[in-house]
């Protein structure tokens, strides 16, 4: 099959051209207020931890009472708790910190389908783009908890991975619940990514794995008992230029 690649061409921009460039450029303003209104209305929910799982999850399953109880014991422990401010097991995590001691953060997504905000949340914010989205779970972040989820947990999963070990975020608790679904997920990442060198061994180390809601909060206080939840400057500086 004979397929043509346009040429391409130098002449003078029609119209048409002219206002799509425009109308591109002036989109950047669009991102950057974007990022202005999520910094200033997240300025003081330190220290939160991030939930990520499925939105397709019933409220009468296991998988949604047990992101409820690992979210109020997180509250209860001083940590404001953010999810993606959906359906599933976002609003599970919502709800069990609504009913805690500390906020609850719900970080919506504008979707044709699927996405709806939850009831459970002192603080709401709504985001047309997942990229900003995807920077503010993190920033805020002294941890990450990963439920049970489809593609765009796997996806939140591997950001967050991919950051830590670049170095573009400091290092934090990863803790993915329940053994049953993640472990063969680990077991890949072992036999086949760190078996033919696409990853280091010592990589698998950024995951924790766990079935239970205290050992979800002691793994954080674990990690940050030496150290303390308040960022260092160099982690100040890290997490401005993310």
């Amino acid at each position: 099959m004979n397929i043509k690649i346009p040429e391409a061409h130098h002449d003078t921009p029609s119209s048409e051209e002219k206002y799509s460039s425009a109308r591109e450029s002036w989109r950047m303003f669009e991102y950057m207020s974007e990022f202005v209104g999520a910094t200033e209305r997240l300025a003081n929910i330190r220290p939160a931890v991030t939930v990520f799982g499925s939105a397709r999850v019933a409220p009468d399953t296991p998988y949604y009472r047990l992101t409820e109880d690992i979210a109020r014991k997180l509250s209860d422990a001083g940590f404001s708790v953010i999810s993606g401010g959906g359906p599933g097991l976002m609003e599970a995590a919502n709800k069990g910190a609504y009913f805690g001691k500390s906020p609850s953060v719900g970080l919506n997504i504008q979707l044709p389908h699927e996405q709806h905000a939850n009831l459970y949340q002192d603080i709401s914010h709504s985001f047309r783009h997942f990229f900003a989205r995807k920077v503010m779970f993190v920033k805020y972040a002294c941890a990450y908890v990963i439920m049970p989820g489809g593609f765009g947990t796997l996806d939140e999963l591997m950001e967050v991975l991919t950051l830590v070990q670049t170095g573009k975020v400091r290092r934090i608790p990863i803790i993915l619940v329940s053994a049953a679904f993640w472990q063969p997920l680990v077991d890949w990442f072992r036999t086949t990514l760190a078996g033919e060198g696409m990853i280091d061994l010592a990589d698998l180390d950024l995951l924790q794995i766990t079935d239970a809601p205290a050992e979800v909060v002691d793994a954080i206080f674990c990690h940050y008992e030496a150290r303390g939840f308040e960022p260092s400057l160099r982690d100040r500086d890290i997490l401005l230029n993310l």
